[in-house]
């Protein structure tokens, strides 16, 4: 799950949250489906990996349903702020090769504060209000500055917790609920889907020949 410092209390994020997931977003602006359709552009290999599990989750309990119709992740964060401010950190829970849609809203004077930093490639990003940037958040180390007094600055984030993944591939029952030796098995299982995930990134080569030759 992203991290984040934020003084609202529980209760009113909590309401703020039953409210913006009934909000109807204008026309113009769908953070929810916009995070996804970029994944969906920049890794189409790991989002169709992605709506193959979450195809599966729907068959086996057609109970559960997505925040938002439109978009492929499974789990969201608002962050209320109201100067929202992410440490330096990683999102441990997430899948290991999963990509994390993170949006910035509010008002604040971008190039003075509120800068995306990913310190593993030593990049310090300007992030207007209204921008969204995907990253592999479980192994990037990532944060952001703060803004100036008087101004706001909120977050929206997109992502799908890595267990979610296992327990599919552990048909469906947490560790908990399996035997030392399925334990074994799916510790094993793991280790391979470390060593094949790099293959479901896409390289810059592979996207030119796909959307020049459609």
């Amino acid at each position: 799950m992203p991290m984040n410092s934020s003084r609202r209390p529980p209760a009113i994020a909590a309401t703020l949250t039953e409210r913006i997931l009934k909000f109807k977003w204008k026309e113009s602006f769908h953070p929810d489906s916009h995070g996804s359709a970029i994944f969906g552009t920049w890794a189409p290999k790991l989002y169709k990996f992605y709506g193959e599990y979450m195809d599966k989750v729907l068959e086996h309990n057609p109970s559960i349903y997505f925040n938002f119709p439109n978009s492929i992740f499974a789990a969201a964060t608002f962050n209320f702020g109201p100067q929202t401010v992410a440490l330096l950190h990683i999102d441990h829970l997430n899948y290991i090769y999963g990509w994390c849609s993170i949006t910035a809203l509010g008002n604040y004077e971008y190039r003075n504060g509120g800068h995306l930093i990913l310190w593993d490639l030593k990049m310090v990003i300007e992030f207007p209000p209204g921008w969204t940037i995907l990253i592999p958040s479980l192994f990037i180390r990532h944060g952001n500055t703060e803004i100036a007094p008087g101004e706001k600055r909120f977050s929206f984030t997109q992502y799908t917790s890595g267990s979610l993944f296992r327990y599919v591939d552990n048909n469906f029952r947490m560790r908990t609920q399996m035997s030392e030796s399925e334990n074994k098995e799916a510790a094993t299982r793991q280790k391979e889907r470390i060593n094949e995930g790099l293959n479901l990134y896409s390289t810059l080569d592979e996207l030119r020949d796909m959307y020049y030759n459609q």
